[in-house]
């Protein structure tokens, strides 16, 4: 540990981590927890990234199976036990009397939270609406766009099923025309991955979709630099940014996108259901929303959020995942988590036939990583690790994506990795 240390704990507003923890009575996982957060004052994030005995303190915040190895947080991720207690504490009180707790009490909680998320995606409280995930927020915006029949949209086909349904069925029902592009991923060629969409746009373009880190194998794009040419050429940039938020460290309109949705359940750790929606300012009015209001092109960022009747006692746990991620910060977080990822990538890599999908490098790739076994299936992998190791990954088949990914969080230790590399070991040497 350094001797002349820094307060490790940055403040966010009201976030510290003995405000956090001091909201609780203590049990013994938290006590634990507020002692290495002091012991690791000062320590850089790319030392404390690898510092075993401070993470395992972090992992007890979660209510981990002991039976399992869950290495599939890509798909949702666990919520730690403060989120867990808020949403149940919520819950309860809104069962209490529902209309007048539910809307006279939690309701109340949405212009706070939608500051802090705000504050944590870098933008205006008055650009983010709060919804259940990124598919909504991402559909809302497709669906809300105003294209006509003739306009060109452009993106990849490694993107998510559901933003290609959605534009698939504008196609089918607007007569818009969708251009998709192939990537050929891994790839640490900026000029590559730039190009590829450059060279797709046309006079007729109005819009390009850009998938911030693909899901299937974790592969980063440079959506600035994409942006900033379609920026240049007057289309508009979509950003699914579903695995990028909370994931690794940036800012929302550092990207230039016009339009950016999350799923704040796969790495802000909120209540499975949560979501957030950001729409750059000027760009609210002309956007209609998903489901009817008043006027649905006015100005206000609150008629993307006119669901009815909502869950309410998901939407406000969201905040204590916000001081969750905020209690470790978001350089360690990311730091550690392309630590876990190179981690078992390095073992594994020199395996005969083993054939690494994912960049090891940090601008490219971060937790998600995906491996290919040549001459063998990736749902062959994914069985063999879950029926002999317990270990659960999910094997990918999806364009020119083959291989099994594998997604460690911050609660994963290099123990549980170490099961891994044995189990991919075992299996190549079949």
């Amino acid at each position: 540990m350094a001797t002349n240390r820094r307060s490790f704990i940055r403040k966010a507003g009201a976030f510290s981590a003995t405000a956090f923890l001091a909201s609780f009575n203590q049990p013994a996982w938290s006590r634990n927890l507020d002692a290495a957060l002091r012991e690791a004052e000062g320590v850089s994030p790319d030392d404390l990234a690898t510092e075993e005995d401070f993470w395992y303190y972090i992992q007890q915040s979660f209510t981990v199976s002991p039976s399992l190895i869950n290495l599939n947080n890509g798909g949702v991720s666990p919520a730690p036990r403060t989120v867990q207690d808020a949403m149940k504490r919520y819950y309860d009180l809104s069962n209490e009397a529902p209309s007048y707790y539910m809307w006279r009490t939690l309701d109340q909680g949405r212009e706070p939270l939608r500051k802090n998320l705000a504050k944590l995606a870098g933008c205006d409280a008055e650009e983010i609406a709060i919804n259940r995930n990124s598919s909504e927020g991402l559909e809302t915006v497709i669906f809300g766009l105003q294209l006509k029949a003739g306009d060109e949209v452009v993106a990849a086909k490694q993107d998510y099923p559901n933003m290609i349904n959605a534009y698939k069925q504008r196609e089918l029902r607007d007569g818009i025309k969708m251009v998709w592009i192939n990537l050929d991923m891994p790839s640490e060629d900026e000029n590559y991955l730039v190009q590829q969409y450059v060279k797709a746009f046309t006079a007729k373009t109005k819009v390009v979709h850009i998938t911030h880190i693909i899901n299937w194998n974790g592969q980063i794009l440079p959506v600035k630099k994409i942006a900033a040419e379609a920026h240049k050429r007057g289309i508009e940039v979509v950003v699914d940014g579903a695995h990028s938020f909370a994931h690794f460290d940036f800012k929302v309109p550092d990207l230039d996108a016009d339009y950016f949705a999350a799923s704040l359940h796969k790495w802000l750790y909120a209540p499975i259901g949560s979501g957030m929606l950001y729409v750059r300012k000027e760009k609210i009015k002309s956007i209609y929303p998903m489901f009817a209001v008043d006027d649905p092109l006015k100005a206000d960022i609150r008629k993307f959020e006119a669901l009815g009747t909502r869950p309410f006692f998901i939407e406000q746990a969201i905040g204590k995942a916000i001081e969750f991620h905020e209690m470790i910060g978001s350089e360690r977080k990311e730091k550690r988590l392309h630590y876990l990822k190179n981690y078992w990538m390095e073992k594994v890599q020199s395996l005969p036939k083993v054939k690494l999908n994912t960049s090891l490098h940090p601008k490219w790739g971060c937790a998600i990583g995906n491996i290919g076994i040549e001459g063998r299936k990736p749902g062959e992998l994914d069985s063999f690790l879950m029926d002999k190791y317990k270990v659960h990954t999910v094997g990918i088949v999806w364009e020119n994506i083959n291989g099994v990914r594998v997604t460690p969080n911050v609660y994963t230790t290099t123990k549980n990795l170490d099961v891994l590399v044995e189990g991919i070991t075992a299996f190549v040497k079949q």
